[in-house]
């Protein structure tokens, strides 16, 4: 399965996005993985749906997918959009987070629950374990969403916001 990047190959603008998107998703990857370290049950698990619940929708916002920015569209293009996420069948893109939704993201994790919170209470090799596992798992849920993003933008053909810095906007049908 060709990762991000790959599928962004032929459009700068949107590989400056995927960019954008990894750099905030390896910071908060970060902050998962120090999360796992910590010996308390449930805590790596309320760390990772706040970070996911800001997360999601920031990487949404780099792609020009979040609620509002759809509803913004043109009927047109916005029609597009809807049938790509359909296509795609990401839960995340296009809706507002909500705990239900980051349950169902996490629940393709499960894995994490059992691994994670026995590894934790071995002294030191455990806790490295955790926080591998807690770096792993939001450094895949997010980069999952960064692929459904550049999916649903390509199949749309629609035009991303550029950078904060107002740079040039991407318009999938062009590379």
């Amino acid at each position: 399965m060709p990762s991000a990047m790959e599928l962004a190959a032929d459009h700068p603008a949107l590989k400056q996005a995927v960019q954008r998107s990894r750099a905030l998703l390896h910071k908060r990857a970060l902050v998962a993985a120090a999360a796992g370290v910590v010996p308390l049950p449930g805590l790596d698990w309320a760390v990772d749906a706040a970070l996911l619940a800001r997360l999601i929708p920031r990487i949404s916002g780099e792609f020009g997918l979040l609620p509002d920015q759809i509803d913004r569209l043109a009927p047109s293009q916005r029609e597009r959009v809807q049938k790509a996420v359909a296509m795609i069948g990401s839960v995340l893109i296009g809706r507002f987070i909500t705990r239900d939704l980051l349950l169902r993201a996490a629940q393709a994790i499960g894995l994490r629950l059992s691994a994670g919170q026995a590894a934790r209470f071995v002294p030191l090799a455990g806790q490295a374990v955790s926080a591998a596992i807690g770096y792993t798992t939001l450094r895949y849920l997010g980069e999952q969403h960064i692929k459904d993003c550049v999916r649903v933008a390509l199949a749309a053909q629609m035009r991303l916001p550029g950078p904060e810095s107002s740079g040039p906007a991407f318009t999938a049908g062009t590379p």
